[in-house]
């Protein structure tokens, strides 16, 4: 399962081995018992990587089927990569909050290195 993790100051995505359903179970029954409010919808996430990356074309082959995944260019710099899933917030206002997806575990494994990737270039940039 992919968990994208959306804040103030940015965005996080990782990995998680448990299953999708445990993951959203645990989240609902920890708000319930700490009498938080929360939301749980399906809903798209996105993200962006640099258009350049030359591995991004192997995505391109799961635009279509069970690990469905939308690729939009956004500008000669990015390309957005957009996932289906459920949508969890304790402020339905906010953009702030978590995206969990369950794919294939090879597709899943790629887009995290991709993430990595551009995080990797983003940071050595002057």
């Amino acid at each position: 399962m992919l968990k994208l993790t959306y804040t103030e100051n940015g965005f996080y995505l990782e990995r998680l081995a448990q299953p999708l359903e445990e993951w959203v179970t645990a989240r609902v029954i920890l708000a319930l018992r700490a009498g938080t409010h929360l939301c749980v919808e399906p809903s798209t996430a996105s993200f962006l990587l640099p258009a350049d990356m030359p591995q991004l074309r192997h995505l391109e082959r799961h635009e279509e089927g069970e690990d469905a995944i939308a690729l939009s260019l956004c500008d000669a710099e990015y390309i957005e990569v957009s996932l289906k899933g459920t949508w969890m917030t304790s402020d339905v206002d906010s953009a702030e909050g978590v995206f969990v997806t369950s794919l294939n575990y090879a597709v899943e494994f790629f887009l995290i290195k991709l993430w990595e990737e551009s995080q990797i270039r983003t940071s050595c940039l002057p």
